[in-house]
Formats: C-alpha cells, sequence, structure tokens
C-alpha cells in the first residue's frame, strides 16, 4: 500500500482537444493533491497529442504521462485500457479519476477489472478523509440518498466524476511540470475492434453542463405544449431549456434537457425553475447556479427555499409579463 501515491487523472481529448471534463476533475485532483501533499498526474493518449501538454501542466498537472501509438488514435477499449493499466503497475497512483463520459464510463471499469480493484461510478462529490483515504460521493437509490464510499483495501482508488459537477481549473502558464514518455507495448493483437469509418451524428444536442442561462420546466407547464413559453423565454434571454426528471418520464421533452441528479449537473449564472417543485433530486442537479428564479403558484413548494429570488402566481401569466419587460430593456 505504501507504494502507492500520487492522484491521477485520465486527460480524455478528442480530435487533439482536451474535453471540458478533463479540465474539470484536473482542477479536483489538484485540490485534493494539495490536501494530501502528493503530485498531480495526468494521463494522455493518443498519437500525435503530446502538444496538450503543456495545457494540462498549466491547469495544474505535475507531471503527464504520454502514451502516442498509432494504434491509438482513436480511441479502443482494449487499446486505451492496456495503455493506462501498464502505466498504472509502473508508476502505482494512489488514486486515478476519470470523466464520466461514454469513453470514461467504458474504459475505467476495464481497467478496475485488470488492476483488481474497485470503481465508484458518476461521483459528484470528492474529498480526502483523516486516513487519507478517498471520499467519493454519489447519488444512489434512485437519486433519493447520497452514498459516500471508501475503497480502503485496493489500489488505485478509482471514480468516474460527472461532468459539470467540479470547476474548471484555473489555467497558469507560469508553472512547470514533468512530461514522461511511456512505452506501452500495444500492437495490433491487442485491439480485437477494428475502427473501419467515423461517422458523426447530426443531432442538435443541448449543452446544458456550459450555458451562462438556463430556463427549465417542471410539472406544473401542464403538458409538452407548456415548453413553448419555456423556450421563448429562454429565447429572449439568451439560454437554453432544461426540464425536470417528471417532464422527461412524462415524454414532454427529451432526457438531453434533464437537470438533476438522474441528468445533467449545471452551474449557470442565471437559473428560473418554472413549475418545479424542488425535489432533492432536481436541487442536487443545480444548487451550484449562480443566481436561482422560482416561479410557481404553490408558495409552500421547496424550491421557495433554495431560490434567490421567488415568485408566486400562474407561470403562463407571469412569463409573457417577463417577456415583454425583457423585450423593452433590450
Amino acid at each position: 500500500m505504501n507504494d502507492y501515491k500520487d492522484i491521477w487523472i485520465f486527460a480524455e481529448q478528442r480530435n487533439g482537444k482536451l474535453m471540458n471534463v478533463a479540465i474539470e476533475i484536473l482542477g479536483e485532483a489538484r485540490k485534493l493533491a494539495d490536501k494530501k501533499g502528493v503530485n498531480v498526474g495526468a494521463v494522455l493518449i493518443g498519437h500525435n497529442v503530446e502538444n496538450l501538454s503543456k495545457d494540462l501542466i498549466s491547469f495544474g498537472a505535475d507531471i503527464v504521462y504520454v502514451v502516442d501509438n498509432p494504434l491509438l488514435s482513436n480511441y479502443t477499449t482494449e487499446g486505451y485500457a492496456k495503455a493506462i493499466s501498464e502505466l498504472a503497475k509502473e508508476y502505482k497512483p494512489e488514486v486515478i479519476l476519470y470523466g464520466a463520459t461514454f469513453i470514461g464510463r467504458d474504459l475505467a471499469p476495464r481497467i478496475a477489472s485488470r488492476l483488481m480493484t474497485g470503481l465508484t461510478a458518476d461521483c459528484t462529490g470528492l474529498d480526502i478523509d483523516e486516513n487519507g483515504l478517498l471520499l467519493q460521493t454519489r447519488p444512489a437509490f434512485g437519486g433519493n440518498l447520497m452514498a459516500t464510499i471508501k475503497c480502503p483495501d485496493k489500489r488505485p482508488q478509482m471514480s468516474t466524476v460527472r461532468p459539470g459537477v467540479m470547476k474548471r481549473a484555473i489555467r497558469d502558464d507560469t508553472r512547470d511540470g514533468k512530461v514522461i514518455k511511456f512505452d506501452a507495448d500495444i500492437n495490433e493483437s491487442d485491439i480485437r475492434t477494428k475502427i473501419l469509418s467515423i461517422a458523426k451524428e447530426a443531432k442538435n444536442v443541448v449543452n446544458l453542463e456550459e450555458a451562462d442561462i438556463i430556463v427549465s420546466g417542471g410539472r406544473g407547464i401542464g403538458g409538452p405544449d407548456g415548453f413553448n413559453i419555456i423556450k421563448e423565454l429562454a429565447d429572449v434571454l439568451g439560454g437554453v431549456v432544461g426540464a425536470s426528471r417528471a417532464t422527461v418520464d412524462a415524454g414532454w421533452i427529451t432526457s438531453d434537457h434533464q437537470v438533476g441528479q438522474t441528468g445533467k449537473t449545471v452551474r449557470p449564472k442565471l437559473y428560473i425553475a418554472c413549475g418545479i417543485s424542488g425535489a432533492i433530486q432536481h436541487l442536487a442537479g443545480m444548487s451550484n447556479s449562480g443566481t436561482i428564479v422560482a416561479i410557481n403558484k404553490n408558495p409552500d413548494a421547496p424550491i421557495f427555499k433554495f431560490a434567490d429570488y421567488g415568485i408566486v402566481g400562474d407561470l403562463f401569466k407571469v412569463i409573457p409579463v417577463l417577456i415583454e419587460e425583457i423585450k423593452k430593456l433590450k
């Protein structure tokens, strides 16, 4: 156990560009490492991506481990899992964090299996306890409880972290760091999946995690047509449309709009909750918003306890007035 040290992150990149979640978990790793007095390592995998090392050091990495191989140009589970597993066996990190993206959720369990260690998926909070163990907090029992999980007997301790939960690391171009190139000895026989072509899906998916303004609708909008007025308010504010789980479960709007523990975690500058009661599941996904405005005709709705500004009234009467007043100010 004493041979394991340092906190690593998987620096996910696509087409030579670092994913936002990599910068987010790098910032969290920096805080955890400073608390333990250890280094932060960033694992960078791909082909011709070493130029991203400087960015990772500027965002808080002390050491960047680069695995460069033409066979790793595109993500494959077998290739990436072997590279990170071999790297971890050589340098023995105490913690490895991954973004809970499609790739992170596919990759982390394979590595956990190869390293015979545990994995806590979809974490929304991380900390270090008095004994130096990683505290991994995530929703449990359908989002009704928050569970904090420890991995005391195996190393490395591993977590995937939901995008948008952690604050991005602050860039400091004066930082120095070390780059270590690692040959994971990847061969074609290691990769059973052959990529014949890559087709990007033409889909207009709402980007809630990076929006500055979100207008969300809950069951109080009455039905799918209720989102028309929500979208109108979002448009006039230059924002995007969010939704509660109840409206998604009812089929009123697609799941990529869902905010909450089982949806997306957001931190916009302005969050307007329309007809949303304020269930714990929803609050956990938007409580880090800069300013929260609640519109609900029920004065006892729990959302008002968390809102900076509350409007008690029928949203179908309140929102048109808001829209007209906002237009006058433009």
